[in-house]
């Protein structure tokens, strides 16, 4: 099963975390606290998205 980026992406902004700059091959978010770097790919796996959201703090929800 895979995950599009837009739902992931809106996960994290439902979660305080903005988009701070965009990078070479990623979107970079924080929260202030934590900072997280996602690839422009249209679709993750799941076990992908869930690391992400691990990583950010959040309960995994994929």
């Amino acid at each position: 099963m895979s995950i599009k980026r837009r739902d992931l992406i809106k996960y994290f902004q439902e979660n305080g975390f903005y988009l701070l700059r965009e990078g070479a091959k990623h979107s970079i978010y924080t929260n202030g606290d934590k900072t997280i770097p996602i690839k422009r790919h249209h679709s993750f796996d799941r076990i992908t998205a869930n690391e992400l959201c691990k990583q950010a703090g959040l309960r995994t929800k994929f």
